[in-house]
């Protein structure tokens, strides 16, 4: 269960992929999964959308093992993308004390991998605050939340690791925000737990003028027809 991606967002309509990693499938002796596909990278960059807009994009494992990008998509904001997981787990990393007040502008991000059956497997997930005056961020700070499926028998995705930081939290010519995330599986797909591992890593830059920028990565090692992975910021 692992793919990687790299899209870039040139407009407000348009985006271009760039493909990384092996994306054929193979057929090797101690290939848990025979339908499972080799291990890629995903990037995806977005401009953040107005206050009350969200803006996401999407990319598919197809059946033969090739990412499929789909279209980037806009609309209003609304709840984040609904848990599909209801034994997922999740656990908080303020960067900042400011990430926890109420500020002018704020901005949500979420990095999520989904199942064939799509059922989220692992997410790792920020939320930015920024108050602004005189051309400059005068406070700052992002929260990074990770969230991962378990199976009902103590086994599934587990979080191994996880970092966030801010480069600049007060009086600031803008904000440069980092949030990483990696998580292993042991389960029913693959016992030994040597098979498949996502790590996500999400990018936020925040702006004097109030405006900001998405950028998001995603590293698995092993990948599975039908997995896609989720982007987003609003």
């Amino acid at each position: 269960m692992n793919s990687r991606l790299s899209v870039a967002a040139v407009s407000a309509v348009s985006l271009v992929a760039l493909m990384g990693g092996t994306t054929v499938a193979t057929a090797q002796e101690s290939d848990p999964a025979p339908k499972s596909c080799d291990g890629v990278r995903l990037t995806g960059e977005l401009p953040a959308p107005a206050p009350g807009q969200a803006v996401s994009g999407q990319i598919t494992i197809g059946p033969d093992c090739e990412p499929e990008l789909g279209s980037v998509r806009r609309g209003p904001a609304s709840d984040r993308p609904a848990r599909t997981a209801a034994t997922a787990t999740a656990t908080a990393a303020p960067t900042t004390a400011a990430a926890a007040t109420v500020a002018g502008h704020q901005l949500r991000g979420w990095n999520e991998m989904y199942d064939c059956c799509n059922i989220r497997m692992t997410g790792l997930y920020t939320a930015s605050s920024w108050d602004t005056a005189d051309g400059r961020v005068t406070t700052a700070g992002t929260t990074a939340t990770q969230e991962w499926n378990r199976e009902p028998w103590d086994a599934g995705w587990s979080l191994t690791s996880q970092t966030a930081k801010d480069d600049c939290a007060t009086d600031c010519a803008e904000v440069n925000s980092e949030a990483h995330a990696d998580f292993a599986y042991q389960g029913v797909f693959d016992p030994t737990g040597d098979w498949y591992d996502n790590t996500h890593h999400s990018y936020v830059q925040l702006t004097a003028d109030g405006t900001a920028s998405c950028r998001f990565d995603v590293e698995l090692r092993h990948t599975f027809v039908g997995w896609n992975w989720r982007y987003g910021c609003e």
